[in-house]
């Protein structure tokens, strides 16, 4: 007799995968507790954790917003939102992470001051305000734009499908309920929509929590940073990134599972 192999909907699997990680993860934690060497260097890396903690939140709670709005525009009725909407996501999905951070830091953040003084050259002629510099604009907020501007465009795509997997006679029967578009969006579309988004959208947060390591080449002191900088003083490499990389597993794999037992849950509620 055929035996056919048992799907996961017959049986849970054990996330022996998940039990490996965690006895290495904890194996490390002791060795870095009883190692001096990797202490220190722990108690060196440890002290980024909450810039890379800050960047990630701040610019992906930013990127959300700017790339719904680009979705909507994207949706609307107007032909000119839509291809504004459509040429953003593309120019700014062909741009290398790397490289936008590099153009937002040292071409965009100019351009910004420049164009600022141009508009507020009244207030500052009238001895109101001082003409903004641009070493006024920290490297931080330069780096925490780069991430929003180019997640949102990522981020667009996520909201649009999702948004466009609600069935559409589900809308038709709220607009002939007397629904405002607002009431539509937010009371029919968006519940039912963020089952389909959740996903992806993590998905995201991990990839921005991994790419926030990029600001360090603009000398934010992220973990990745103070890597750096402990590794280039002391030349231990090896233990350094060694213990860089650690952290970084840490968070994306806690995260992950953090959000994908969220996922879960919605999906247990929806049932």
């Amino acid at each position: 007799m055929l035996l056919l192999p048992t799907t996961s909907s017959d049986k849970k699997e054990f996330p022996w995968w998940l039990a490996v990680a965690v006895a290495i993860a904890v194996a490390v934690a002791i060795f870095i507790v009883t190692n001096d060497i990797y202490r220190q260097v722990f108690q060196t890396v440890a002290k980024g954790i909450g810039i890379t903690v800050f960047v990630t939140l701040v610019g992906f709670s930013l990127a959300s917003l700017l790339g719904l709005g680009i979705a909507l525009m994207g949706l609307s009725g107007s032909v000119w939102l839509r291809q504004i909407a459509r040429f953003y996501v593309e120019i700014i999905r062909g741009i290398p992470i790397l490289v936008l951070l590099f153009w937002i830091a040292f071409v965009g953040a100019p351009a910004f001051v420049a164009g600022w003084n141009v508009v507020t050259a009244p207030l500052q002629d009238a001895g109101l305000i001082s003409p903004l510099q641009v070493r006024d604009v920290s490297l931080l907020w330069r780096a925490i734009m780069a991430l929003t501007i180019g997640y949102s465009a990522f981020i667009s795509e996520v909201f649009r499908a999702g948004i466009q997997s609600v069935d559409a006679g589900q809308i038709e029967a709220a607009k002939a309920l007397g629904l405002t578009r607002y009431q539509r969006f937010r009371l029919i579309i968006l519940p039912q929509a963020i089952r389909t988004i959740l996903p992806p959208l993590g998905n995201d947060f991990v990839a921005m929590v991994k790419d926030s390591s990029l600001v360090s080449v603009l000398g934010v002191a992220d973990i990745t940073q103070m890597g750096k900088v402990y590794a280039s003083g002391s030349f231990r490499f090896f233990e350094t990134y060694s213990m860089v990389a650690y952290v970084y597993l840490v968070l994306t794999i806690g995260l992950s599972l953090t959000l994908r037992g969220l996922e879960r849950k919605l999906r247990r509620q929806h049932a």
